[in-house]
């Protein structure tokens, strides 16, 4: 529970714009990145966490612009099929310039001191800790993900096992924040039934991550996703406001909140 020190804001609203799914503690908008932030005016969010899509999974451009996000990401034999989903088929430069906006829009609109996560795999991420400075964040670092021996091996090379988290905040960043000292690895395995998008990542794992949150604070998920970032923030007590462009998946999110 916050302390009586720790100031507890409210949950954020688009103006002229109707969330797809809220609560007293979630709002998720279904709607394009840029458009809904550009909407926004005043700074009110108190961390950034999000796994925007990687636009990777191809040495060369045919590669991403011609395999779907099932190709891409799907393992083979799996059996559970998920929807695709967009944004996934730009070129490194013209990844790193969407980047760049929508991440200068987010940090706009974040409060002084918050911090960002921003997923990525190891092909963009170089290109990200790019994208985070040239959209007005201070790098922090870098945080591992270990997906545990369960991800998916290749004989004779070594096993893609880690994604990464680039990590940053809003200018200065004090050590007196109300949050503990975090580990810079997290051990998750992704399982089928907490598995609800194609990329999805664990809902513990991001229960974790959250903790750089301080509590009472509003946290922003650009690319919601299936809406783990808006379980597990209000899962933990935490407002949470979630954009995602993909209705069904809105759908998916709006069905685990109900269910949750």
């Amino acid at each position: 529970m916050p302390s009586l020190t720790t100031p507890v804001h409210s949950l954020p609203t688009i103006p002229g714009v109707d969330p797809y799914y809220s609560d007293d503690q979630v709002a998720l908008y279904h709607g394009e990145v840029l458009d809904l932030l550009t909407k926004m005016v005043e700074p009110c969010f108190d961390a950034v966490v999000t796994d925007p899509p990687y636009s990777s999974g191809g040495t060369h451009a045919p590669s991403r612009t011609t395999r779907t996000p099932q190709e891409k990401y799907v393992q083979s034999g799996q059996k559970k099929q998920r929807p695709g989903f967009a944004g996934d088929n730009r070129d490194q430069r013209s990844w790193i310039t969407w980047c760049s906006v929508w991440l200068a829009q987010a940090l706009r609109l974040s409060r002084p001191g918050s911090p960002i996560l921003v997923f990525s795999d190891w092909r963009q991420l170089p290109a990200l800790t790019d994208a985070v400075q040239a959209g007005g964040w201070t790098w922090r670092g870098i945080v591992q993900w270990d997906k545990t021996t369960a991800s998916r091996p290749q004989r004779g090379r070594f096993r893609a096992q880690c994604e990464y988290v680039a990590w940053g905040s809003a200018g200065a960043m004090p050590l007196e924040r109300a949050a503990p000292c975090l580990p810079g690895v997290f051990q998750a395995r992704v399982t089928q039934d907490d598995k609800h998008h194609i990329t999805g990542k664990p809902t513990e794992l991001m229960r974790e991550l959250l903790g750089v949150v301080e509590p009472g604070g509003v946290v922003l998920d650009p690319f919601a996703g299936s809406g783990t970032t808006l379980v597990a923030a209000r899962s933990l007590g935490l407002k949470v406001v979630g954009f995602e462009m993909d209705e069904g998946y809105c759908e998916v999110t709006a069905g685990r909140l109900r269910r949750s």
